[in-house]
């Protein structure tokens, strides 16, 4: 089985003299981050690869998460749309469970666009309700990533670590 972890990044600091690209993580964020990492250790387990947006505030969420595996940093997370995200991880080869560190609305609105039968209520009404910086979404995919379609996953787990 598939597993997506799908997270949206820490709280980053407020546009200032430097582009949107290049944010900081504040120091909220960074606790977020490590919470989130410690959620994902307990409560998911072993991630085998890191899809990232190239944006400063996503990469240093990943080194605050503290989540040991290969990052493959991707253009075109940043500023993505769902289909874009979703592109990103059917291209993913040999992982069993991948972590996805990006932005909203893109990476809930992938949740959302994931959730098919035997998705939990529960999770499905903690995505629709927000997704606030370094919450968390658990999806589950019976089939090779480059099968993965909208509405024919699991989403299994929702949390905002704090």
């Amino acid at each position: 089985m598939a597993r997506l972890v799908l997270m949206r990044h820490g709280d980053a600091a407020q546009p200032g003299g430097a582009g949107d690209v290049d944010r900081p993580l504040t120091e909220r964020g960074r606790r977020e981050a490590a919470a989130a990492g410690a959620w994902i250790d307990t409560h998911v387990g072993t991630v085998d690869q890191v899809l990232c947006s190239i944006a400063r505030r996503t990469r240093e969420t990943v080194e605050a998460t503290g989540v040991r595996a290969p990052v493959e940093y991707v253009e075109s997370i940043y500023q993505g749309w769902t289909g874009d995200l979703l592109d990103a991880v059917r291209a993913v080869e040999g992982a069993e469970t991948v972590l996805l560190v990006g932005h909203a609305p893109g990476t809930p609105d992938l949740a959302a666009l994931l959730a098919g039968d035997g998705s939990d209520p529960q999770a499905v009404r903690g995505v629709d309700s927000g997704f606030p910086t370094a919450a968390v979404a658990v999806v589950e995919h019976d089939g090779a990533w480059s099968t993965l379609e909208p509405y024919h996953a699991r989403l299994v787990a929702y949390a905002v670590p704090r």
